[in-house]
Parts: C-alpha cells; structure tokens; sequence
C-alpha cells in the first residue's frame, strides 16, 4: 500500500512540475511580458574605401613622383607605394611624373591614370617605371673661330656670344658666326703666354643698362677689367664707351693670368686671378693678403664712375684692415681659370703644378677661405712631405696627372647643369682638361662627391672653356677654333 501511495505522490508531482512550466513558456511568449535579450545589430553601411598605389621599376633609394587628387580637394604626394584608407567613395586621379637618378630617366606607365573607389571597396592603381641612361653627343654651333676662349650670353637671350683670345666678341645668330664682332680690342691685347681677351661677364641689369664686363690683358701685360656699353644696335658693343674698373699689374711672367670675371649670387662682381707666374709662386703671391694676385676678388661696380670704378662691399673678409687689400675674397690660388656657382654653393677650380688638379666647393658667402696654394697643391704638401695645414680650405674633389700626363694636366672647370635639354642630368658639374680634352661630371652633395662619369668624348681638341646660353645649356671651346654644343644623343 506504501508503495503505491509513493507512486502516486510522484505522479502527482511531476504532472504539477510539467503544469509550472507550459505556464512559464506561455508567459514568455505573451505580450506585456519582458522582452529578454536583443540579438545583434547588423553594421551600418559602409561610406568610405581604400585606394592602394603600387610603384615598381625604380632602384632601391630611389623615391617615385605620384600624385594622387579627388573629391573633396583630397591631394595627396607618394614617393613609393602607399595604401589610402578612408577615403571618400568616388573618381581619384594618380598622375606619376618622370624621376632621374643616376644619369637615367625613369619614365611612368601610365603617366596619368583614374581609380573609382566605392564605398566598402578596395581598388588598385599600379605605376610601372622603365628606366633609360641618357647618353650625351656634342654638335657644333661654330667653327674656325680664332682661340675661342669664352661663350656666354645675356639671360633669355638666344645668342651666343664667343670671346676670340686676340680681343674680339663675336656673335652667333641662328646658327651663324655674325660678320662683324660686336666688340673688337684686338690693338691693346697683349696675347703673349697665356694673355689675351679671357672672359666677358653681362651685367645682371643688361637688359636695361646694357653693361658688359671683360676680363683681359693689355700690352703691358697687367689684367684688366673693362665695363662697355651695347649700342643701340644689338649686334655691336660702343667702342667708345669703355670704363676701366680696375687694373692689376702682372709683369714678372706671361702665365697664370688667371681670366674669368663674373657676378656672384649676390651681385658683386668676383675675379680669379693667377698668382704672377713661374713655377711654384716665386713672388708668394698667392699666400701675399697685400696682392690682388694668386686671389678671388669681389667689388661692387653697381654705381662705378670714372672717378669711383668700384667699391668695395663691407663685408669683404679683410676691408680697411692695414696691410691687407680689402679687395680680396678668398687667397692661396695658383690660376682659377674658371668658377661659377650653384643652389648657394661656389666652385672653384685651380690648375696645379706638376701633381693634382682641383675642384674647390664652398658656401657661397664664405669669406676669407685660403685654398692653400703654394703650401699646398690638392691636398699634397708643395715641394714637402709635411705643412701646416691649419686654416686652409682643401679641395673636395682633385685627381693626379699621372705618368706622362696621363689624367690631365690643366683642370677646366665647368658648370653644374641646369638646362631642361637633358632634365636627368640636373645638378652634376661637368668639367674637363685642357691637355685631354675629356667631358666628365660628378654630383656634389653635402661635401661628397658621387656619381663620377666620363661622357667618353673625344676628339674634338684641347677643351680651352665652358659656355653657358641664355637658358641654361652648356657648351665647350677647343683650341681648333670649334664651338660644341653638349646634348642628348640622338635615338639609334
């Protein structure tokens, strides 16, 4: 009987256990009750995507040139692959432009090109560089010219102007070597040794003063430097209208003349002179601070008269010091036969003896340095094995003669390039030797020098000069009377 009253206690319980939660369930589902938890909240719509630009074909070190524009004024500049993120959903512009490294030229594939970025998605713009080595080739603009010994020209101007050693400036006009000169000094140029009409620098107002300076000797071997005036016909100088800016007597020797004028950055007028002549400065000139020789010299000739040809700038490094010509700029030169300048910096180059050849690189409103000549030549001691060295400035780029003259002999310096013919070439300084006639140029950057080439030019002569035209270009002149243009190779 027990067993049966549990049996039935048990019924009874589980009947009421399933009763609890049908009405459990039935609360849950009704309305009015709680609503228990929320499942997951779908994600709101995306309104933004991503834009990734891919860069190949350039060297290591090497920094692409990509733009990327689109809605909203976005700009943005790459210089190698990127990912854009967040970016709003439309039509965005990569434009990629040449970049040169190396004398060679990496071109894009595409240059320009559209991306359309939509909201949530991901598209990509890829630029392929292909690189070409640029290969110069020179072409004459000017023969049978008489010991060209300098070419320069007016700013924007599209003549050439051509100093002949015995004292003419000709012109070159489309292609032709003008009739007349447009000055001719030829009766008071002493043209023994290294003498003779040198160098011609135009003044930075010529387009409205119509001033022109000349850097040569006369009969009685002194340099001179002589400001003339264009006539009103453009292609002959006023013979008459010569104004002596400064005379510097040179009677020892006919060498080391020195022989380029030209204004600076700053708008001075700057001469290199040589140091007198004969072998290893005899006379000390160029250590001498009381001589204009063996110098870089800088004067103002913005306001020069017949009374007052020059002035000279305050802040020349030795002015109204006794003893000390406060002409001078920079000393301890043997013969800077050319200099020239670029982006803040001064080359100088000065021919050595018998051993180094040398290329000076300094700031260019550096006051006061001493190239060290004749303590040293290069960066060797002159005719020692050991010199003080302090306080001078030594060269940041020489090379040696070697055996019979093998290198060269007598530096020509040149200028840095700043044409647009040959854009991969911007900034390398192009030089040569007078004794070998080579083209060979370098980068300078941060007091190094790198990327040394030789262009493998030959047979035109001995390289007298460099020239520059009115927009940059740059030429040579050979002692064979020739006029060579630098450029680009044509296609084969």
């Amino acid at each position: 009987m027990l067993t049966e009253h549990v049996r039935i206690v048990l019924r009874t319980l589980l009947l009421l256990l399933a009763l609890a939660t049908i009405a459990s369930l039935s609360a849950c589902g009704g309305g009015g009750g709680s609503p228990g938890t929320p499942g997951p909240t779908p994600p709101p719509a995306a309104t933004t995507g991503t834009l990734v630009v891919t860069t190949t074909g350039l060297p290591a070190g090497v920094n692409a040139s990509v733009r990327v524009t689109g809605p909203n004024n976005f700009q943005q500049d790459l210089t190698a692959s990127q990912t854009l993120a967040s970016l709003a959903a439309g039509s965005y512009s990569v434009a990629a432009a040449p970049v040169n490294a190396s004398g060679v030229s990496y071109t894009p594939t595409p240059a320009t090109q559209s991306a359309v970025v939509t909201a949530g998605g991901t598209v990509t713009a890829t630029v392929s560089y292909g690189g070409t080595a640029v290969s110069i080739a020179l072409s004459e603009v000017a023969a049978n010219l008489e010991n060209p010994t300098w070419l320069s020209a007016p700013t924007g101007d599209t003549r050439l102007f051509v100093l002949e050693r015995p004292g003419r400036i000709r012109i070159v006009q489309n292609g032709n070597v003008l009739t007349l000169p447009f000055l001719d000094i030829s009766g008071r140029v002493f043209t023994g040794g290294e003498g003779g009409l040198l160098s011609l620098a135009f003044d930075p107002a010529f387009a409205r003063n119509g001033y022109f300076y000349i850097y040569y000797t006369d009969p009685q071997q002194n340099i001179v430097i002589e400001r003339f005036t264009a006539s009103s016909n453009p292609s002959l100088a006023d013979p008459t209208s010569n104004l002596v800016i400064l005379r510097i007597p040179h009677a020892n020797f006919t060498n080391h003349f020195g022989g380029q004028v030209a204004f600076g950055p700053d708008g001075f007028l700057y001469l290199g002179t040589g140091d007198g002549g004969g072998a290893g400065d005899p006379l000390r000139n160029g250590q001498n601070l009381n001589s204009l020789l063996g110098k870089l010299l800088r004067i103002d000739v913005a306001t020069a008269v017949a009374g007052q040809p020059f002035t000279i700038p305050p802040s020349n490094p030795y002015i109204n010091q006794a003893g000390r010509r406060g002409e001078i700029w920079a000393a301890g030169l043997r013969n800077p036969w050319r200099f020239s300048w670029d982006s803040g910096q001064l080359y100088l180059s000065d021919v050595g003896q018998d051993r180094r050849e040398e290329i000076n690189i300094s700031v260019a409103g550096t006051a006061g340095l001493n190239y060290g000549w004749n303590t040293m030549e290069g960066t060797l001691c002159f005719n020692a094995t050991t010199c003080d060295r302090t306080g001078l400035t030594l060269p940041v780029f020489e090379y040696d003669h070697g055996a019979n003259d093998a290198n060269g002999c007598s530096i020509t310096g040149g200028f840095v390039y700043r044409g647009s013919a040959m854009p991969e070439l911007a900034g390398r300084y192009f030089y040569s030797d007078y004794c070998r006639g080579f083209l060979k140029s370098f980068l300078a950057t941060g007091g190094n020098v790198t990327e040394q080439r030789d262009w493998n030019i030959s047979g035109i002569g001995n390289v007298i000069s460099f020239g520059q035209d009115g927009v940059g270009e740059l030429y040579l002149t050979t002692s064979r009377g020739s006029v060579y243009k630098i450029g680009r190779s044509p296609a084969p």
